[in-house]
Parts: structure tokens; C-alpha cells; sequence
């Protein structure tokens, strides 16, 4: 897969819904259920951080689920590439981007959502063909005026920023004509998730499908 046609493929999963969750699960036994309720709630972008020894039973579990599309987060070696493709991850994220990553999810034909956290390492990407990025830690790194004002000369990236996103800010975030989506973990509390109460996160999840953008 080339930068370009991960790109296009990222753009497209951007697209889909104004925020993509970003899930820590420690038991696979509830993964399922969370991606239906998530999915019901009109979020069927997922991401699985890979952080927990359940991440890629997860994964697998989640994949199951009709309408989701199943990503692998926290991809940080060529190793994860291939463990969560395995798993079946659909795309992958990673919190920054090194050679021997974009190599591995190319030669995997893994799209990836690389992360970039500077207007330097935005145009490395750029340069190498991804037009898509993941800008993390968005608010430790400004927030919106930082991503306003990398995309006033940069103006070829879109943007997912993740990182301190809330309902809070999000609203700011997807007003950026630079941002397609961005990414949260506020739609799966820990404690509902838990508990069960997938009413709940659907719930959450409506709202957050409900939030406006400009999309560019």
C-alpha cells in the first residue's frame, strides 16, 4: 500500500463520523459488546490501543461486528504492524512516525494514521505522501490555535487530533477546516464499560455523532 493510497483510505475512515474512540479494554470478554453499542450510537471507527495484554483478543472481537470498522492504536513497532493485522485491524495509529513504521503498515498494506506533533514532522509526513495525520498530544501541544496555525501554511494535512479532546473542546477542534475528526475516549468511561451499560455508551456515542464540522 502506498502513503497515498493510505492516505485516501484514512481520509475516507475521517470521514465517517466526527469522532473515532479511542478504546483501552482489559477484558475481551466486553469488547463486543462495546463496538455494537458504539456502533449503534453512530461511531463505527474504532481504535484499540494496544496497552493492555487484551487489546488484540479485543480486536479480533470487535471485528465481528457489522458496520465497525477496527483499528489498532499505539502502534509503535513493525512487531505491533503485524500482530494487529493478525488480529484484524482494519487501520492502525500510531503516536508518532518512524521509517521502520510507515515501512512495516506499507508492506503490510496496513493504513496508518500517523501521528505528528510539529509543523516538521507534519511535512516529513507530507513529503513522504501522507496527506492524513494524527496531531498528538493535541492539547499539550497548543491545543487549536497550534493546529489553526500549522494548517495556515500547511494546508495539504487534515488532521485527527487526539489527546486531551473532550466534549468540552471538541466542537473547536472539528470547526478547523484542517480537522476531519478527532479522537476521544469520553464515549467509553471505564466505569460503564465495566459495569455493562452499553445504554449508556450508546448514548454517548449518539451524541458525539452528533457534533458539528467543517469538513474541507
Amino acid at each position: 500500500m502506498t502513503p497515498l493510497d493510505a492516505s485516501r483510505e484514512s481520509d475516507r475512515l475521517c470521514r465517517l463520523a466526527p469522532v473515532i474512540p479511542v478504546l483501552v479494554i482489559d477484558d475481551a470478554s466486553k469488547a463486543r459488546a462495546l463496538a455494537q453499542a458504539l456502533v449503534n450510537g453512530g461511531l463505527p471507527v474504532l481504535e484499540v490501543t494496544l496497552r493492555t495484554p487484551a487489546a488484540l483478543d479485543a480486536i479480533a472481537e470487535m471485528a465481528k461486528v457489522e458496520g465497525g470498522v477496527v483499528g489498532a492504536g499505539t502502534l509503535l513497532t513493525p512487531e505491533d504492524v503485524q500482530r494487529a493485522k493478525a488480529a484484524g485491524a482494519r487501520f492502525g495509529v500510531s503516536p508518532g512516525a518512524t521509517d521502520r513504521l510507515l515501512d512495516a503498515c506499507e508492506a503490510a498494506d496496513l493504513p496508518l494514521l500517523p501521528g505528528t506533533a510539529t509543523a516538521t514532522e507534519a511535512m516529513r509526513l507530507l513529503e513522504r505522501g501522507y496527506t492524513v495525520q494524527k496531531f498528538f498530544p493535541a492539547e499539550a501541544n497548543g491545543g487549536v490555535p497550534a493546529l489553526k496555525s500549522i494548517g495556515a501554511p500547511i494546508p495539504q494535512v487534515k488532521f485527527c487530533p487526539t489527546g486531551g479532546v473532550s466534549p468540552k473542546n471538541a466542537e473547536s477542534y472539528l470547526a478547523l477546516s484542517n480537522t476531519l475528526c478527532v479522537g476521544g475516549s469520553w464515549v467509553a468511561p471505564a466505569d460503564a464499560v465495566r459495569s455493562g451499560d452499553w445504554a449508556r455508551i450508546e448514548e454517548l456515542a449518539r451524541e458525539a455523532a452528533a457534533l458539528p464540522r467543517t469538513l474541507a
